[in-house]
């Protein structure tokens, strides 16, 4: 009898393991690909060694946002907005240019039909400093413009006077080719985003409120176009984000009865403060293929090969072993939860004196749906010592709503992707750092952040560090995904992905 239940349990789990083949097989080929089918486009001419001088000339100009905001760096930011209105004298006589705020900038383009909604192109005039020590260590010096190699390099190229001046190149050249918008396209461009865009962007946003200005969707810099770096995926995918993560940074300080370190006592602050780091290292926030994510992985799992395409069709059954392998990987570990990271501790002054308080910075990037009370909560809870103090410090931000993937406007700038960039894979994904953009999401339900740059996994370490630089093809590239956008977004009374 024995030997029949073994046999008929065996046949069971044949059976089913049959079945759950047969439904992996299934669900793998019928997950067809979810891309646009386009047909290239011819691209439009660009003057590729024009456009790469004027791009090193405005990388020249230091417009640096410490945290303190400096005379000099303002100094910068009047200069350069100067050489933009000698470089582009055809945008300028085209759009009416405001001032806000002292030192940002806002372009109206106006359009034919007052009752079209408006488009916003956003970025910032503004780049971060070159970090003390590493200055040796460039290739080029970080604000020469040097043009070699078939790149420009400069702090900027990337982040972000490479999209504004692209953003300008492109309406330079459809004014001066006659094109008139049938919408109003407004060009934003903050002075102060290295710094929150308290200034700027804010100040920007809080005039369009004041007009009643409600855009059909807003485009800012974010995510770029990665090459070879999502395992099983051989084209480059090109990352639209259809949100951002929030931030909070919470301060813990520990106290203790301050002496002499001969006659330490039961309680250090220094030890308190250690052990309530170790607990929330030790204990991050849970992760989870969802929202955002779990949308981008489906709809890259169809353009995916072998094991890997299985795998992301079949969430379902292999989710546990995703998000196993994704968490292992800083960049995708951030997709898929509230992140913690302690960057500041500081403590005591003298190697023989026990402080009386020690205290550390700890930031968090929040996913959509959390809060900062809802960290503080956590905190709290991980720590469990209620005598370390916990503050919120200021400038903590919620993280933005998420944008609809299937709207016109996420269909256009994903179809003029497609136009340009033929081999380039599309989908949505979540911005794991800030941008201009989070003072819109009030204003527009599509608010979009991309830029279409292109990278690949050693290049990840520019931004905001050691040779930063575009190669002048890439710029080419981005001067005509803008003119494509503009002339398909504002060329037309209806805004259709069509």
């Amino acid at each position: 009898m024995k030997k029949i239940a073994y046999v008929a349990t065996a046949a069971v789990v044949a059976a089913a393991a049959v079945a759950v083949a047969a439904v992996v097989t299934l669900n793998t080929l019928r997950l067809g690909s979810r891309q646009i089918s386009v047909a290239p486009l011819i691209p439009p001419p660009v003057d590729e060694h024009g456009a790469a001088e004027r791009l090193a000339g405005a990388v020249r100009f230091k417009t640096i946002s410490y945290e303190t905001p400096s005379d000099s760096s303002r100094s910068e930011l009047l200069q350069l907005q100067s050489y933009l209105q000698a470089v582009f004298p055809k945008a300028h006589a085209a759009a009416r240019r405001e001032v806000i705020n002292k030192y940002s900038l806002l372009y109206t383009w106006i359009g034919q039909d007052p009752s079209a909604k408006p488009i916003v192109l956003m970025a910032h005039q503004d780049v971060v400093p070159i970090a003390p020590g590493t200055e040796a260590q460039w290739h080029a010096d970080p604000f020469s413009g040097e043009i070699k190699d078939g790149f420009i390099w400069g702090r900027g190229t990337w982040d972000d006077k490479g999209n504004l001046m692209a953003i300008l190149e492109a309406v330079e050249s459809l004014a001066g080719a006659g094109f008139r918008p049938e919408r109003t396209v407004y060009l934003a461009f903050g002075h102060d985003e290295e710094n929150g865009g308290e200034e700027g962007a804010k100040a920007i946003a809080a005039l369009f409120r004041q007009r009643g200005i409600r855009p059909e969707f807003v485009l800012d810099e974010g995510m770029l176009i990665t090459e070879g770096i999502m395992p099983g995926l051989d084209a480059p995918a090109a990352l639209i984000g259809i949100g951002e993560k929030g931030w909070a940074t919470l301060k813990l300080t520990a106290t203790a009865s301050p002496g002499h370190s001969s006659m330490p006592g039961s309680r250090s602050a220094i030890g308190a403060l250690a052990t309530a780091l170790q607990r929330l290292d030790s204990n991050p926030f849970p992760a989870a293929v969802a929202g955002v994510a779990r949308e981008m992985l489906y709809i890259l799992a169809p353009e995916m090969h072998g094991l890997n395409r299985v795998a992301l069709s079949n969430l379902w059954l292999f989710e546990p072993l995703i998000r196993r392998q994704l968490t292992q990987i800083p960049s995708a570990n951030a997709l898929l939860r509230t992140t913690t990271a302690i960057t500041v501790i500081r403590g005591g002054n003298k190697d023989n004196v026990l402080p009386g308080e020690a205290e550390a910075l700890v930031n968090f990037r929040l996913m959509p749906g959390e809060t900062a009370a809802g960290v503080t909560a956590h905190v709290r809870a991980v720590i469990g010592d209620p005598s370390i103090r916990i503050e919120v410090l200021p400038r903590a931000g919620e993280a933005s709503p998420v944008a609809s993937d299937s709207s016109a406007a996420y269909q256009l700038i994903a179809r003029t992707v497609r136009e340009l960039f033929p081999n380039v894979v599309v989908a949505p994904g979540l911005m794991i750092g800030g941008t201009d953009s989070r003072h819109m999401v009030r204003l527009a339900d599509n608010v979009y952040r991309f830029s279409p740059v292109r990278a690949r996994a050693q290049d990840l370490a520019r931004f905001h560090g050691t040779d930063e630089r575009i190669s002048t093809a890439n710029y080419v590239e981005i001067i005509r995904f803008y003119l494509t956008l503009i002339r398909h977004a504002a060329g037309q009374r209806e805004l259709l992905p069509s």
